[in-house]
């Protein structure tokens, strides 16, 4: 849901921020006021194209800012944890435009490419007027709407496992046919690495031991220099460390009877040379380990050569390269007895051929029995909106062979007038009309789809009158279940609003400025009257008003 906007230096709004509620939010307002301004403005928000003329004239850059509640959405929350982008159960988008070019777009306070925005916004709002982010108008849609109508989704998910199995064991078939093929080459070459692969005995690990190992060897002498070295300076040579320690101890022992407090400084340095004598000894183990062998250290660097050589081949880890070790001899048993594999696979693709056969049986029943009901639950529906000669259609075509969809595309025609033949609606359908379709649509399947935010503009073009009062009465019960933000010249519309906006233009200093003003009480009556009758506001059209609100249960 859209819970804020913030628009700062766009067109003619200086600056506008503005709380939208749940439920069906009227936008209303006298033409060039700026309501198709604040539409561009979150179509640019949602991936639309970014120009430089939107920029109010005198600023450097525009910026449209906006927070959604998006904890009801599980599909949206996942794929911002797919992104990097979670937050919570609130997303922040920011998108701002400068002159220079250095356009910016921020997810969660993260910055984002234009691309990564429009993976998002298809989940967030549907805009259904002159703008590109019309659902409807992207034929993939089509098919899920229809399914979700015929409440098919779990024998659509059903028949997509079947398909996806049916492809796997395929994939292994073809891949066998191709072995049987070039059976012996490949028998050869498989052979030969395995061979080559297991005559190398490694184990996991291995190369990193002998990194290390090769390491102390190339440093052989310095290590036992030094551990030497510091045997003999500590211990075994003359005037040792220890020795002088050790008389140092005695003479302070001899002389703690004449007085005491030498005592606790001869058992200190007691202990300092018990800890000297068995560092010594630590050093004079460690450097009789120390070896100097030559062949050993040709051993390890032949080892190290022979394991990188497999690496650079095969895999660029020991790890790796015992896992395909594996797959090798997985393979190599196929091909040694591949009439047995190849008759397995064969039972196996009988068998998954007729489970999709039988689940798409099953979809595409539903689906066309959901189709005639559709069309005409739609139709229905069109006619209450103005379309009283429109016609509906859900185009089930046969596929040539099974899809990850089922046996058929989907695609919905539309002849809006009486005599006209139906054609593709996502081509010929205006932007009201397209508006109205998908009221009629949203009427007849609530749940169409994971959008929880509809944007309708240009809804009531073209009708009036009781036309017109349908059309509010349905984005009002729309507004039940979703957030609707609908910009209207109708006041029948508008009555219906569960929270009505006016859109001004004001001027100051020679400037225009949008603004954007929730309307209560008798401000909204007021703003009914001017719908109703103009710049002239009379008693009349006032208690027209009241009389439009109080019947549509939307009074204040």
């Amino acid at each position: 849901m859209l819970c804020e906007l913030i628009i700062k230096n766009f067109a003619i709004v200086e600056q506008l921020h503005v709380n939208f509620n749940a439920g069906f939010n009227v936008l209303t307002g006298e033409t060039g006021a700026g309501k198709s301004i604040i539409i561009d403005a979150v179509n640019l928000l949602l991936g639309g194209r970014a120009r430089g003329e939107v920029i109010r004239t005198g600023t450097e850059e525009a910026t449209v800012e906006a927070v959604f509640d998006v904890g009801s959405s599980a599909l949206l929350q996942q794929r911002l944890v797919e992104m990097g982008l979670e937050n919570g159960s609130e997303l922040l988008v920011r998108r701002i435009v400068a002159r220079n070019g250095k356009n910016r777009i921020f997810v969660n306070g993260l910055a984002v490419p234009l691309a990564q925005l429009r993976e998002l916004t298809p989940l967030l709002v549907n805009i259904y007027g002159q703008h590109e982010h019309q659902g409807l108008q992207r034929v993939e849609t089509h098919l899920p709407l229809l399914d979700s109508f015929a409440g098919c989704q779990t024998e659509s998910a059903a028949y997509r496992l079947s398909y996806e199995s049916k492809r796997e064991i395929s994939d292994k078939l073809q891949r066998l046919e191709l072995a049987e093929r070039e059976r012996q080459q490949r028998l050869d070459m498989l052979s030969f690495q395995r061979q080559e692969i297991a005559a190398a005995e490694l184990k996991p690990g291995e190369d990193d031991l002998l990194e290390q190992e090769r390491l102390l060897l190339q440093h052989a002498g310095r290590l036992s220099e030094a551990s030497n070295g510091g045997y003999r300076t500590l211990y075994a040579g003359s005037g040792a460390v220890c020795e002088e320690l050790s008389a140092v101890s005695v003479t302070l022992c001899q002389l703690q009877q004449i007085d005491p407090q030498l005592d606790e400084l001869g058992e200190s340095l007691k202990t300092a040379l018990y800890t000297i004598e068995d560092v010594a000894m630590q050093l004079r183990d460690y450097a009789q380990k120390i070896s100097f062998e030559p062949q050993r250290q040709q051993l390890v660097e032949d080892r190290l050569a022979q394991i990188k050589s497999l690496k650079r081949k095969y895999a660029p880890t020991v790890t790796e390269l015992l896992e395909y070790l594996l797959c090798l001899d997985d393979e190599l048993a196929d091909l040694r007895d591949i009439d047995e594999r190849r008759h397995e696979l064969q039972q196996q693709l009988v068998a998954a051929e007729a489970e999709l056969a039988a689940k798409g049986k099953l979809l595409s029943t539903k689906r066309i029995a959901a189709a005639t009901r559709l069309s005409q639950m739609v139709e229905k529906e069109l006619a209450e909106l103005a379309m009283p000669n429109a016609r509906f259609e859900v185009c089930l075509l046969p596929l040539e062979k099974p899809a990850v969809d089922g046996f058929e595309n989907g695609e919905f025609y539309l002849a809006a007038n009486a005599g006209e033949a139906a054609q593709p609606m996502a081509k010929i359908a205006s932007g009201g009309e397209l508006s109205r379709i998908m009221l009629a649509l949203r009427r007849s399947i609530p749940e169409g789809d994971t959008v929880r935010t509809l944007i309708f503009d240009e809804v009531d073009a073209g009708i009036g009158g009781e036309a017109a009062t349908a059309v509010g009465e349905k984005i009002c019960r729309l507004g039940e279940d979703l957030q609707v933000l609908c910009v209207t010249h109708l006041p029948q519309v508008a009555a219906f609003g569960h929270h009505h906006f006016r859109v001004s233009k004001q001027e100051e200093s020679g400037r225009t400025r949008t603004e954007l003003t929730p309307l209560l009480g008798e401000e909204r009556v007021n703003e009914m009257a001017r719908m109703l009758g103009g710049a002239q506001v009379t008693e009349r059209t006032l208690d027209h008003a009241r009389e439009l609100l109080v019947c549509s249960n939307t009074a204040d």
